[in-house]
């Protein structure tokens, strides 16, 4: 396919000053129909389509994915989410009935084991504390009590290797807006995932072959990596009708040495950090220092970015099409400016491209 281009939308500055809109949850909100949400990924990975969005001057190119390596430079680097989807679905019933329980885990709470995990359960109300939970292979979980807004606390036996058995028993949990079952789990996992800990998939980075990474390699690009570990509050839909209100869920990062200097060489020579998905904007925007440097190390991160915040380290990012309302676009509009922002995603539903997690991209300069 040829590159493609839509007319010239008015260019955004980086970081614009907020007006009275940019706070308003509804200034968040788009149609779109229901048969542009992508059910199946598309073959090969590098085969979707990227809107080019620059924001200097409002120009907006259509192109394919694997054509990203016309827009770098020498000198640049791309910075992408090394982790990977835990099989966090785990069924089951209670101990003493026959009711069905889903386990949905979120993350660990005790180190190294694993023994305690902040889950949701669904239904939440047929599992109150107390209540046991029989899980394939007649593992037992005891819900111990309720955790932050809505999530529930249990305790796996002791000496299980916890990893194992969801490796073994779980599923990979889609996205609620994926009703096709039948699509192999390895998709909805980047081909450099190495890290387990997410329940959702970094999706910016699902469009990247082992191929289209060895070209960029062969360019001179270098590339670092971070991990953060997806949670659910990601991409949950901003409730507050006052997006400044919304409280972000906690979510654990690392950021190696090596990336660390990485970024500190680009920026020193005049590159750009491209940053393969909101993820890694708010790892590495996380934790840049007021001398411009990003701290290396592991932490957690509740940042929350919306128009007005002016970014530190990331020049670029590659982002997929989100949901409403959500503060994945909220953040995209910090980037790229709210009014650029929503003008892309309309076109982006004129030119039918495929929205969310097995949907098309978007890379913004």
């Amino acid at each position: 396919m040829t590159e493609s281009t839509s007319p010239a939308l008015p260019p955004a500055g980086k970081g614009e000053e907020p007006c009275s809109d940019h706070f308003n949850l509804d200034s968040y909100s788009y149609d779109l129909p229901e048969e542009m949400i992508a059910q199946v990924p598309l073959e090969p990975r590098d085969s979707s389509r990227l809107l080019v969005l620059e924001r200097s001057t409002g120009t907006i190119r259509h192109v394919i994915f694997r054509q990203f390596v016309s827009f770098l430079n020498p000198g640049d680097a791309i910075i992408l989410n090394d982790t990977r989807v835990i099989k966090a679905r785990l069924t089951g019933r209670k101990v003493d009935g026959t009711s069905r329980l889903e386990i949905f885990l979120l993350k660990p709470l005790s180190k190294p084991e694993g023994e305690l995990w902040e889950v949701l359960v669904r239904p939440g109300r047929k599992a109150p504390p107390g209540q046991t939970v029989l899980l394939a292979e007649g593992v037992a979980v005891r819900i111990l009590g309720h955790g932050d807004e809505g999530t529930r606390i249990c305790s796996f036996p002791e000496g299980l290797d916890v990893a194992s058995f969801i490796e073994r028993c779980g599923n990979v949990p889609l996205p609620p807006y994926i009703k096709n079952v039948a699509v192999d789990p390895e998709r909805y996992q980047t081909v450099y995932a190495r890290q387990n800990g997410s329940v959702a998939a970094p999706t910016a980075g699902l469009h990247f072959t082992p191929s289209l990474l060895s070209e960029i390699g062969a360019m001179g690009i270098e590339t670092g990596r971070i991990t953060l570990n997806v949670g659910l509050g990601t991409f949950s839909p901003v409730k507050t009708a006052d997006i400044r209100q919304h409280m972000m869920h906690s979510e654990d990062c690392f950021i190696p040495e090596e990336t660390g200097a990485i970024v500190r060489k680009v920026k020193s020579s005049g590159g750009r950090v491209i940053a393969v998905g909101t993820t890694v904007v708010r790892a590495l925007e996380s934790r840049t220092m007021e001398n411009g440097e990003v701290a290396p190390g592991s932490f957690s991160t509740r940042a929350f970015f919306y128009p007005g915040y002016r970014f530190k380290t990331v020049d670029a990012m590659i982002t997929n099409f989100h949901i409403p309302r959500s503060s994945l676009i909220m953040l995209v509009s910090a980037f790229a400016g709210l009014d650029l922002t929503m003008r892309a995603y309309r076109v982006a539903v004129n030119e039918k491209y495929r929205f969310y997690s097995f949907g098309d991209a978007m890379l913004i300069l």
